[in-house]
């Protein structure tokens, strides 16, 4: 999750900034250690993307009231996670105080922790037996704890369960059903576009990359972490989007989409299917004027080559800065907002994913949220995209490949190719 022309900018740049960072951040040992590192109580700040819910602040209000001495002030950076993390990592590089908490994309935590921008934190203060293990595992960096699992996401198909009804449809499992199923909805809603992702060159293409290329039975890199993207798997699994888009499947504005421009899209009645994070249910579902497809949608597994697909690993861990104030606030504020009743709170304003595995088998949650068991499918089963150092430089390489096989500048061939050889470079 998070997992959003600015993000194509500041991509470039952060390429650069990683680069610099790397050769000077004095080895990979990982942060600071817990103790003397988590001292000093007081105010803090929060870096984090646009609270678009308004329940990050409502928490926020809810420490406030009772730390009187400790007060929580939220620092909102830009929409795009590209120049939100570009903006986190100038702040490290100049070992600013301005940010005590960060809010990080899953994938991010390798790269701070290893340029000790992050300190450890003490594992044995978090029950994390309790929280969905693969989340954990996005918060930990060389068996070490460097943040804690706030939200987990998995990416969903989306439907229009009122058109495929009337068709006589069931939600595809493949991505030759869904597109027969678009051949039949559009016999008699002519105007509705089939499918639609993340396609606009930013951290949402890469992750609907190693979707397609996972749900074709391939993978980015291998266990080993060395790339094997050149692969025919991959291939397959690209060519249902390039084919996607010149077939019309995919219509051609779609690749300007990030998450909030698809998220219109699909809530004006434009989609038929739609790749999105949980967070769209609340909004698509708003019964105000503001959704044409409340209650006339559900939502599925993602489609396959062969079969169900595959989700990218999304979310977001909360860290401490190493160069923050008062760590020990941040810490216990940290284990305020992913308590139980923190979560709950947030899932049922917002509909995000929690990470503590308890709240997808509630019987009132789940009557309110009927998506939840296979979101949490979604995400036990989800594939992380590369965890690298240099993960700046990674994705860029990811985003630029697959736009240029989605644009038609070059083959699919081609893309994977010289995408091959870049992550071989970056990966040594």
């Amino acid at each position: 999750m998070g997992v959003r022309t600015t993000a194509l900018r500041a991509t470039a740049a952060l390429g650069v900034a990683v680069l610099l960072a790397s050769c000077g951040s004095g080895g990979d040992e990982g942060g600071q250690q817990p103790g003397g590192a988590l001292e000093g109580r007081g105010e803090v700040t929060f870096a984090t993307g646009k609270d678009t819910s308004g329940n990050m602040q409502k928490l926020v209000d809810e420490w406030n009231a009772s730390h009187a001495n400790e007060q929580v002030r939220i620092i909102e950076l830009p929409e795009s996670a590209d120049a939100q993390r570009q903006q986190m990592v100038q702040n490290a590089q100049v070992k600013s105080d301005a940010y005590t908490i960060l809010n990080l994309d899953v994938v991010w935590t390798a790269e701070f922790a290893a340029n000790r921008w992050v300190v450890e934190l003490p594992a044995d203060q978090f029950e994390l037996d309790k929280f969905l293990q693969p989340a954990v595992k996005t918060a930990q960096y060389r068996d070490k704890l460097y943040a804690v699992p706030v939200y987990s996401d998995g990416g969903l198909l989306y439907y229009r369960k009122d058109l495929l009804d009337a068709a006589g449809l069931k939600p595809p499992k493949t991505w030759a059903e869904l597109t027969t199923a678009c051949q039949a909805v559009k016999a008699t809603q002519l105007e509705i576009g089939c499918y639609a992702g993340q396609f606009e060159k930013y951290e949402g293409l890469t992750v609907n990359f190693d979707e397609a290329v996972h749900s074709a039975g391939g993978d980015v890199v291998n266990a080993e972490g060395k790339p094997v993207v050149d692969s025919p798997e991959a291939k397959a699994g690209l060519d249902t989007l390039v084919t996607g888009f010149q077939q019309g499947v995919i219509p051609q504005k779609a690749i300007t989409y990030k998450e909030e421009e698809g998220r219109r899209a699909f809530q004006a009645g434009e989609l038929l299917f739609h790749r999105q994070w949980p967070y769209q249910w609340n909004l698509a579902g708003k019964t105000d004027g503001s959704s044409q497809v409340a209650g006339k949608f559900d939502v599925a597994p993602l489609p396959g080559v062969n079969g169900p697909g595959s989700s990218t690993l999304g979310g977001h861990n909360f860290a401490i800065s190493a160069f923050g104030k008062n760590k020990a606030t941040a810490l216990d504020f940290i284990k305020f907002f992913t308590s139980e009743s923190a979560q709950r709170s947030n899932l049922l304003a917002t509909s995000q994913a929690p990470t503590l595995a308890s709240l997808y088998d509630d019987a009132e949650l789940i009557t309110k949220f009927p998506y939840l068991p296979t979101l949490k499918e979604s995400i036990l089963s989800a594939k992380p995209r590369p965890q690298a150092v240099r993960y700046g430089d990674v994705t860029q390489a990811i985003q630029e490949a697959a736009y240029a096989a989605l644009t038609g500048e070059k083959t699919s061939d081609a893309a994977l190719k010289d995408l091959q050889a870049k992550l071989s470079e970056l990966l040594k």
